[in-house]
């Protein structure tokens, strides 16, 4: 299968001399939902930018569905649509011309029906004859999602498309992504959201200091790299933790009333667990267990390259 994005050795430094992209290689494929995440500062803008042909790169190669870039940029800029960061000031037009003018300036044939579409799903079709101006941050960026998607392109880039946008706007926002998803668009985003990430994405990247730590399948990902806890409501509290446990990563909660044992997602075994417990006479009255989120990996993966 092409890759949608195929990214070799990618290089950016400035004219400042910083470094934001040291040897990137990344595929992209057909029809998935990659998360790019990272702290701020790590790269991740920049990545786009050089994909999307706003940040010239310094070496490397970027080709869009086989066709490399900047070669084929005109090709392959039609099959890109982009959400950036920032919010961009659309002056005193509709969002019915906004989203007209969009459209047109890559040289599509006007599609009233597809426009109607794209606004209804946006929830932005009772706003079509108001001024950008006079929404809120929230809808201004609904409409720049609606921009983006104008000239149907096969690839959209998402750079935090969930900042300033309140919990009812970002629900309907993600899902406009599942559906587009479903129709066979490539998506790439960025968010501090992570729950956002672990709910919608097929695969993460990890991006830090401008290198790709880790690029996962997401299920795979918090397979091999999370953890379990167990969590042991005692029936007496105790002082210290039991010699069965000391070996593993086992504590107490302040009161001694709760015994906590981390232990490797797929060498669980809650068994051996009870065993040592009825072993060393230590009642409890429950037992539950609770998985690493995505945001406990991305922290620790973090860390880890410190």
């Amino acid at each position: 299968m092409t890759p949608a994005v195929s990214i070799r050795d990618l290089y950016k430094t400035y004219d400042s001399g910083f470094q934001a992209l040291k040897g990137v290689n990344l595929d992209i494929f057909p029809g998935e939902i990659f998360a790019l995440l990272g702290p701020n500062g790590a790269g991740k803008s920049t990545l786009i930018g050089a994909i999307c042909g706003l940040v010239r790169p310094s070496s490397g190669s970027i080709a869009i569905d086989g066709q490399p870039l900047p070669q084929h940029y005109r090709e392959a800029r039609v099959k890109i649509g982009l959400v950036p960061q920032d919010l961009v000031s659309q002056g005193f037009e509709s969002v019915w011309s906004a989203v007209r003018f969009s459209r047109g300036l890559f040289g599509k044939a006007p599609d009233a029906a597809l426009l109607e579409r794209l606004l209804r799903e946006l929830s932005l079709w009772d706003k079509r004859e108001a001024s950008t101006l006079e929404l809120s941050g929230g809808m201004r960026r609904r409409v720049m999602i609606a921009k983006a998607l104008a000239h149907e392109p096969t690839i959209l880039f998402l750079d935090e498309p969930s900042a300033g946008v309140d919990i009812e706007l970002r629900m309907d926002m993600w899902a406009m992504v599942r559906r587009l998803r479903d129709r066979g668009v490539t998506i790439v985003l960025t968010t501090h959201y992570l729950e956002e990430a672990e709910q919608m994405a097929d695969r993460i990247g990890v991006i830090s200091d401008g290198q790709l730590r880790l690029v996962e399948n997401k299920a795979a990902m918090i397979r091999r790299l999370g953890r379990r806890r167990v969590h042991i409501s005692l029936t007496y509290p105790l002082a210290i933790i039991p010699t069965a446990f000391s070996s593993q990563h086992a504590s107490l909660d302040e009161n001694g009333r709760e015994l906590i044992i981390e232990i490797g997602g797929e060498q669980s075994n809650i068994e051996h667990i009870l065993n040592h417990l009825s072993a060393a006479k230590i009642r409890f009255t429950d037992l539950r267990t609770s998985e690493s989120s995505l945001e406990d990996i991305f922290i620790n993966i973090l860390r880890s390259t410190q």
